[in-house]
């Protein structure tokens, strides 16, 4: 069981993500006013917390966001979780899709620090049933045997 710390998106790519507390995310689309939304793969990125928190406390400084994550979640360590597994929020379901991802350009994080996180943390997913995600909310790890993908 994980909980939902910030819910992120950005208006424009290129453009940090910022946290606004509340979203709707939307099936096969992702987080309504998200750039990176889409009929694509990556619809949702994922951070976990806890990593996020190690990394500051190596003196990154950075927010939610910074990295380019839709939703900080505490509690789950996301890149252990195997493509295909699934989590509901609420009314959302999201599969994993990605684990990780290849950095083409190095970001202001990676010149300040050396390294960044998101390339090995991040996880994507995509929505298969949309509703709305908050700060506070639970996030659970589901069988798939108990999701209908309607």
């Amino acid at each position: 069981m994980g909980k939902v710390l910030a819910v992120c998106v950005s208006e424009a790519r290129g453009t940090q993500k910022k946290n606004i507390g509340r979203v709707r995310l939307i099936e096969n689309y992702g987080l309504e006013g998200d750039a990176h939304a889409g009929s694509w793969h990556r619809q949702v990125s994922l951070l976990s917390y806890d990593r996020v928190r190690e990394f500051n406390e190596k003196g990154a400084g950075v927010d939610h966001g910074a990295f380019g994550e839709n939703l900080v979640v505490e509690g789950f360590d996301f890149k252990q979780l195997p493509v295909g597994s699934r989590l509901r929020c609420n009314d959302v379901v999201l599969e994993v899709t990605q684990i990780g991802k290849e950095c083409h350009s190095h970001c202001e994080i990676y010149k300040k620090m050396g390294e960044c996180i998101m390339p090995r943390e991040g996880v994507f997913a995509r929505v298969l049933r949309g509703g709305v995600i908050q700060e506070g909310d639970e996030m659970e790890l589901v069988p798939d045997s108990c999701i209908d993908d309607q």
